[in-house]
């Protein structure tokens, strides 16, 4: 355990929790998830949120902390997914939340328990991954009827013709995006 997360708002706004540092583990900038949940705003009291490739969970946590009303994380990280559950633990928060440990595209291999309303797709940079996820999604009954999908790349990628992007900015050599099922 080297590095620090912070809450930025909500229930556990200023919290810092320890995080796993890991090869290719970098968690979504300060600023660019400040941008996002400004997007947000409204959107996520009560929502079901899956966050896809978790790392330290930064998305999935500001989300919780904001009032989302589950989150699920996937982290095919051990070591990574157990400082994610501790830190579920230090908040609290464990009976709202659920790391699983697998492959973010094995786990979409298998049938939903339900949809979410709200997901995070911000997998190791400058990999193929995002392509690969998006159709995942739209095949199974993985989103609500009007679910948000937030997209981190290094450019705007392609989405189905179904998504149509609602927001979006660059900011250091980082694309992200907050895309809607039209």
């Amino acid at each position: 355990m080297a590095g620090q997360l912070r809450i930025i708002a909500g229930q556990w706004r200023g919290r810092r929790l320890s995080v796993a540092t890991a090869a290719g583990l970098r968690p979504t900038a300060d600023r660019n998830r400040e941008t996002l949940f400004n997007w947000l705003q409204g959107d996520l009291q009560g929502a079901r949120v899956l966050d896809l490739f978790a790392g330290t969970g930064a998305l999935g946590l500001e989300a919780l902390s904001r009032g989302a009303a589950s989150a699920v994380f996937i982290e095919r990280n051990r070591r990574v997914a157990d400082a994610l559950k501790a830190a579920l633990i230090q908040l609290d928060a464990a009976d709202r939340a659920r790391v699983v440990i697998d492959d973010a595209l094995r786990f979409l291999k298998r049938p939903p328990d339900g949809g979410f309303d709200l997901v995070f797709i911000d997998p190791p940079f400058h990999s193929v991954l995002l392509a690969s996820v998006v159709p995942m999604l739209t095949k199974a009954e993985w989103l609500n009827p009007g679910a948000q999908i937030y997209l981190e790349s290094a450019s705007a990628p392609v989405l189905p013709d179904a998504w149509y992007v609602r927001r979006h900015q660059s900011a250091g050599g980082v694309w992200y995006g907050l895309a809607v099922i039209g």
